[in-house]
């Protein structure tokens, strides 16, 4: 059973393993890291950060679980209120781990977080062109593709194009 929680600092030591085991796997759809990013000292910081964004109500920093094993992050990033009440998710999960529905369940929940409980009326995702996995993650979802945004994020080194997906929430249509 795939679900989503909170992350937390007791969740530096199996994230630093992650990180570390799906270097090469990530490394084609993340920014470049520092080599501190690998380490238990640099997945300290960013869960802290993660936390602080948190508590600000600007994030909701999840980690995915699948049967009781945490397996990738997912997050809703951005949160803004008032007239926008919107966001935008971003996720991973390990690659022992794609192709098996586990990605597809975690934004199910994280889209039950943002519309339920955060009561937000729209969730934004990017993915990069040829991110086809992920774009079929998200249109399981209900997200329809918006449009592109050319050079919109620096991933592997190099300023890509992205296309951008969004969910509207379905009861504050």
């Amino acid at each position: 059973m795939v679900a989503t929680r909170l992350v937390s600092v007791d969740d530096v030591a199996v994230l630093t393993d992650l990180a570390v085991r799906n270097r090469d796997f990530l490394a084609p759809w993340d920014p470049v890291h520092p080599e501190a990013h690998f380490t238990e000292e640099g997945q300290l910081a960013a869960v802290l950060a993660a936390l602080a964004r948190h508590h600000d109500g600007t994030a909701m920093p999840h980690v995915v679980v699948d049967d009781g094993q945490l397996v990738g992050r997912i997050t809703l990033n951005g949160i803004v209120r008032g007239p926008f009440l919107s966001c935008s998710v971003g996720y991973w999960v390990s690659e022992d781990r794609t192709r098996r529905g586990v990605a597809t369940a975690a934004v199910a929940a994280i889209l039950r977080v943002a519309f339920e409980d955060l009561g937000l009326h729209r969730v934004q995702a990017e993915t990069l062109l040829h991110n086809v996995g992920s774009q079929e993650v998200l249109r399981r979802n209900g997200f329809q593709s918006i449009g592109l945004a050319p050079a919109y994020l620096r991933i592997a080194g190099e300023w890509q194009d992205h296309l951008l997906f969004q969910r509207v929430n379905p009861t504050a249509v």
